[in-house]
């Protein structure tokens, strides 16, 4: 039966439980369910005492499912449809309003999520011109694809994305800014004999952990495995050692004497 169809018979003659929920496109168990808490009643009976919804009950059901649509609570619903049209039409302006508050918050969750696909696809959601002129002449912004294309699979690159989402340009510029200050701090403890296990060398690992922390959960073991490829990945050892010959090795030893303060033995340290 189409719905045209139904809303004819209902008109003159009602419509069976299973016909009206058919019609309405809601099942049998709701409509008897809205019967029993007396929101939707059949008021109609067929010669054998059946009992039918009118087109009157009908259009009640189509109110119930817009109220419905607009998360209004069931146990609200009946004394909307029974009130005045005055206090019924205040009611639904009130709906109104807190469904516009709540498509504006859905439209910012939505725009949020979409700069988090973009940033697990990307790494930074900066054009490569922003990023050479945050990072420095010598940053390569290919270096964020072969990141992604090495770990992106990672739990670490999820962080790293999730935290990049929200990031502005000038959010980029203060961690950079103060990746710079570590640097310089670590090439001058370097360059004036700090020793590795010091207090002093000890609070510049933690310090280089909090700045790997900016991305992602840096444990003291992870940051070991982190220290042991700045000496062996020529890359890292060049940065490093272009900023104080020797830094390199030195990062690595300061980052292995605090973890053995912390009770971890560098030799054995997984990224974990």
């Amino acid at each position: 039966m189409t719905r045209r169809q139904a809303a004819g018979t209902a008109a003159t003659e009602g419509l069976t439980v299973g016909a009206a929920a058919s019609h309405a496109g809601v099942t049998v168990r709701t409509l008897h369910h809205w019967d029993a808490i007396g929101l939707v009643r059949p008021s109609a009976r067929t010669a054998a005492g059946y009992r039918l919804y009118t087109a009157t009950d009908v259009a009640r059901i189509h109110r119930v499912l817009v109220y419905r649509e607009l998360d209004v609570p069931l146990d609200r619903i009946a004394g909307l449809l029974d009130a005045p049209v005055a206090d019924a039409t205040e009611s639904l302006l009130r709906q109104r309003d807190r469904l516009r508050e709540r498509i504006v918050r859905l439209e910012r969750m939505a725009a949020a999520l979409d700069r988090m696909v973009e940033a697990r696809n990307t790494g930074i959601l900066l054009s490569p011109e922003e990023q050479v002129a945050i990072f420095g002449e010598q940053w390569r912004p290919s270096w964020v694809a072969e990141a992604r294309e090495r770990w992106g699979d990672t739990n670490q690159w999820a962080q790293y994305a999730e935290r990049a989402a929200g990031r502005t340009a000038e959010d980029w510029r203060l961690v950079t800014e103060n990746v710079e200050a570590l640097n310089a701090d670590l090439a001058t403890a370097r360059r004036t004999g700090v020793r590795p296990g010091s207090d002093e060398a000890n609070a510049l690992a933690e310090r280089h952990r909090a700045s790997m922390g900016a991305h992602f959960d840096c444990t003291h073991s992870m940051q070991v495995c982190l220290g042991r490829r700045f000496t062996t990945d020529p890359e890292f050892a060049a940065y490093y050692d272009d900023l104080e010959p020797g830094l390199a090795t030195w990062l690595r030893d300061i980052i292995d004497a605090n973890a053995r303060a912390h009770g971890i033995a560098p030799e054995s340290a997984t990224w974990s």
